[in-house]
């Protein structure tokens, strides 16, 4: 029998959690162990309810999801946590990914991108929603010039992620800057790496050069 997976709601909108709550309930595997209306609980918490994943808010009286985060970062926690946030700044995204957060989804998503999100962060991946994600590249393209911002549409055969990604490898990005800039672990970057080069049949990074010029991902 598979394990289900139990989940930590923080966020000081009671009805926000019941409505979360509710739609978790509707996946089989899911299991809602709990919930905080501040920060101030949520480590004991988790603890008591061995947790696997955490949704923390970031706007809670007493104690924000920042300060929460900052305090979990400094413990042995047994969870991976996923920010679900009114805001979209791409300072705090930052700051919580460094923090150790593994997913960031805005309140606008969450109802369609929560239960994607939390079985790709169970997985070991990072999750970002679209339009946070978008929002990151499109920040980064700006000062890059030789970044192509017209969307890829010849066919579905890599996923948004992996567009980026195979962007930035063809403009010699290393690795690491990759990671800086997306806000993802260097793993995941190597990950998508493999991923591109099986779907595309390609062996080095020679073909991915070749294969973003052929697409128009940058310009020559």
């Amino acid at each position: 029998m598979t394990p289900k997976i139990k989940i930590h709601l923080a966020d000081d909108h009671q009805v926000l959690i019941d409505g979360l709550t509710n739609l978790l309930r509707t996946v089989d595997n899911f299991e809602v162990v709990g919930n905080s209306l501040d920060g101030t609980t949520v480590y004991d918490d988790i603890i008591e309810n061995n947790a696997d994943i955490l949704v923390l808010d970031i706007s809670m009286p007493k104690k924000d999801g920042i300060e929460t985060l900052k305090e979990l970062s400094q413990k042995e926690f047994p969870c991976k946590v996923i920010i679900l946030s009114s805001y979209d700044d791409l300072k705090i995204i930052k700051e919580v990914m460094k923090l150790g957060a593994k997913g960031y989804l805005t309140k606008k998503c969450a109802g369609e991108n929560i239960i994607e999100a939390i079985e790709a962060v169970y997985q070991g991946q990072e999750y970002f929603c679209d339009a946070v994600r978008e929002k990151i590249f499109n920040a980064f393209t700006q000062n890059n010039p030789k970044l192509q911002t017209n969307p890829y549409t010849e066919n579905q055969i890599l996923s948004a992620r992996e567009i980026e990604i195979i962007t930035l490898i063809a403009l010699e990005f290393s690795g690491k800057e990759i990671s800086e800039q997306l806000f993802i672990s260097s793993n995941t970057v190597e990950t998508h790496r493999k991923n591109i080069m099986k779907k595309l049949n390609i062996k080095n990074t020679i073909g991915l050069v070749k294969y973003a010029l052929k697409n128009n991902l940058i310009n020559s």
